[in-house]
């Protein structure tokens, strides 16, 4: 999926600068997680991340775990700071007016597999 899908998809908007993105990067699947730790954890490559959470840690941990893009939910709008911070390393940033459940539901639906590791016992 390219991001101009993803942010129709989500209602999104995209916060970041256009011409800082990469168009061919494709996003493979999805994982939904307010806790950073759980990302570095279980995230696979080249996923979208939905979060709440909009401080520039989750920009830093995003790009440690290679997530191609990041929407944030319920209308969240990061700091200029977050923002530049995503900008210089050119992660797509989605602002979308919808709920992590629903947004979830709708990745799925249209084809984005989970890209969470398993748990293991």
């Amino acid at each position: 999926m390219k991001i101009s899908e993803l942010i129709d998809l989500t209602r999104g908007n995209l916060l970041t600068k256009a011409s800082t993105l990469d168009p061919d990067r494709e996003i493979l699947g999805g994982c939904s997680a307010d806790l950073m730790s759980d990302v570095l954890a279980y995230i696979q490559p080249n996923a979208v991340l939905l979060t709440g959470l909009v401080n520039p840690q989750v920009i830093r941990t995003a790009q440690m775990a290679d997530v191609a893009a990041i929407v944030f939910v319920r209308g969240k709008i990061p700091p200029d700071e977050t923002l530049l911070l995503a900008e210089e390393i050119g992660l797509p940033i989605i602002s979308s007016p919808l709920g992590m459940y629903e947004l979830s539901g709708r990745l799925y639906q249209n084809g984005l597999p989970n890209l969470e590791n398993a748990i293991q016992d």
